[in-house]
């Protein structure tokens, strides 16, 4: 049966993008490298908020989507004061394209990082006066990293209102020597999952997730290689733990205060291993859309070799509860 006319299951998708008007030159960084004809046809997609975007969640069974601006966006901005305001306009932007389909998009705030008081106050009003979900940040701004005690105050707001991060990819601030003379490896191939990985285990060893125990984080991508290697931090971390002291094993973090989406990892062997390591309630379906297909990605999770109840869980039962839809 065609995956335009079988019944579908339920579900939600977390990281599906779009882009703010004016915001285009923010993603030059990977965009020079797309294709014209591709490009142009992603730039359609990204703009689009009525057409091919809601005919195609129709056709795959998503009820609901959680919006977010393209990357880089504001993580690129030199100017901290037009940070601020360009993630406003964004933000404002978002809420006035989801009161035109309440019940089929949600958002997740854009924050400017370059301060920790800026992002907690554009996190607050997205949240409290336009009903954002929580945030997605970028990766790194400018080469700062979130583990920095600076950022606590911004962490307190994000546990004080309790919604979640997404984390998604950046490049890399300073790009390793390792990939020198290797452009095809420094990007979403490979380099982003290293980069955000590596950001993320940055808060966990930094004691973040300690000092603020309700903070919810995501990673796309079938959480960029961290579930399968939970054994081995907690086994290298014991004899190299460098001075550093957390209140759990490293690998107890992730699964509980890092969770993780499907997007843009059609695989069931690794969704299998994913749910084996961490438990069917920490991972979500999402696409990654318009990057990756809508319909490869539901067709690949109704297939995937899930119990009826681990499929529901990921489909949309875990976003029902972390987002409290």
């Amino acid at each position: 049966m065609s995956s335009s006319n079988k019944r579908r299951i339920r579900k939600i998708a977390l990281e599906e993008h779009f882009t703010t008007p004016g915001f285009q030159n923010y993603s030059k960084s990977f965009t020079q490298h797309i294709p014209a004809q591709v490009l142009r046809d992603l730039a359609a997609r990204l703009t689009d908020f009525d057409g091919q975007r809601i005919e195609e969640m129709d056709r795959a069974g998503i009820d609901y989507t959680i919006l977010s601006q393209t990357g880089p966006s504001v993580q690129g901005e030199a100017d901290p004061q037009l940070a601020n305001s360009r993630a406003q306009e964004s933000n404002d932007f978002l809420a006035r394209q989801i009161a035109r389909h309440p019940t089929r998009f949600g958002g997740f705030a854009t924050l400017p990082m370059h301060t920790a008081q800026g992002a907690s106050r554009e996190l607050t009003r997205a949240v409290k006066e336009l009903g954002l979900k929580g945030a997605l940040v970028n990766g790194h701004t400018l080469g700062t990293y979130y583990d920095d005690r600076a950022y606590d105050p911004f962490w307190a707001t994000l546990q004080e209102l309790d919604v979640p991060l997404y984390l998604h990819p950046t490049d890399a601030f300073i790009s390793p020597r390792v990939l020198d003379g290797h452009p095809e490896l420094t990007g979403a191939t490979w380099g982003w999952g290293v980069e955000t990985g590596s950001h993320a285990l940055r808060l966990l060893f930094g004691g973040v997730f300690d000092r603020f125990p309700g903070l919810k984080i995501i990673l796309g991508h079938m959480g960029e290689g961290l579930p399968y290697l939970r054994w081995r931090f907690d086994s290298r971390f014991a004899v190299y733990p460098h001075g550093v002291a957390l209140e759990q094993a490293p690998s107890a973090y992730i699964g509980t205060n890092i969770v993780i989406t499907t997007s843009g990892v059609c695989s069931a062997p690794a969704l299998m291993g994913a749910i084996g390591e961490m438990g069917p309630q920490a991972v979500m379906f999402s696409v990654d859309y318009p990057y990756e297909s809508t319909a490869v990605a539901a067709d690949f999770i109704e297939a995937a070799p899930l119990d009826e109840s681990a499929r529901h869980l990921v489909c949309h039962g875990n976003a029902e509860r972390i987002f409290r839809l």
